[in-house]
């Protein structure tokens, strides 16, 4: 019989607000991996796709928009498991939970609990899949990036910073912090992790 099962690969994600160095980071360390000849895969920032679809996002954000940003983001890394040694997710699914409540606030809005609870009951069950989650950390002194259009609301930033910051507290994720002058730090830790992890991985049964 043919086996049809797929080996998890190490997955590590990125979350926090926007513009504070998720992207790049993850671009410099799939780099890095890849220097090992490391099999690596991305799951990119979901919120320029979310806007083609037009779906609300940043301080606009839904339940369902959360959803799908929750749900759509799990599909893409687990299409990419058995393609990968090392799957790399800029804005892992707390993140989009960390959004919504921040909308909330933006909004002065309530949550509804049952809402909230459905969400953050898909957003645990997936918590296991992470061997290794970085927050990046805001710092108002540095500028919005220019690359690609970013949402000006200083406010907002923050809020988003406080509520990511708070549902990996209140889900007790466990998480290392990302500070703009760590990278190269971060990235030789992680590197490291990452090897350690595949060399001592099971290895499939020879056939």
């Amino acid at each position: 019989m043919v086996s049809t099962a797929v080996e998890q690969p190490v997955t590590i994600g990125v979350t926090g607000t926007h513009s504070t160095g998720k992207s790049t980071f993850l671009a410099r360390l799939a780099h890095d991996l890849r220097t090992h000849h490391i099999q690596v895969a991305t799951v990119a920032d979901l919120g320029e796709q979310a806007q083609r679809l037009g779906l609300p996002i940043l301080g606009n954000h839904t339940w369902a928009s959360t959803l799908w940003f929750i749900t759509h983001g799990i599909s893409l890394e687990l299409a990419v498991w058995p393609h990968a040694e090392v799957v790399l997710v800029d804005r892992p699914a707390p993140d989009a939970l960390g959004y919504y409540r921040a909308a909330l606030a933006h909004r002065h809005e309530t949550p509804d609990p049952d809402i909230h609870a459905r969400l953050e009951a898909v957003v645990t069950s997936h918590l296991p899949a992470y061997d290794l989650l970085y927050r990046t950390t805001l710092d108002p002194a540095i500028p919005l990036g220019t690359d690609k259009p970013r949402d000006p609301d200083a406010t907002f930033r923050r809020l988003a910073d406080h509520h990511i910051g708070q549902v990996l507290h209140d889900l007790h994720i466990p998480h290392t912090p990302l500070h703009a002058t760590d990278h190269d730090h971060a990235l030789e830790r992680t590197v490291d992790f990452v090897l350690h992890k595949i060399t001592t991985l099971p290895q499939p049964l020879p056939r």
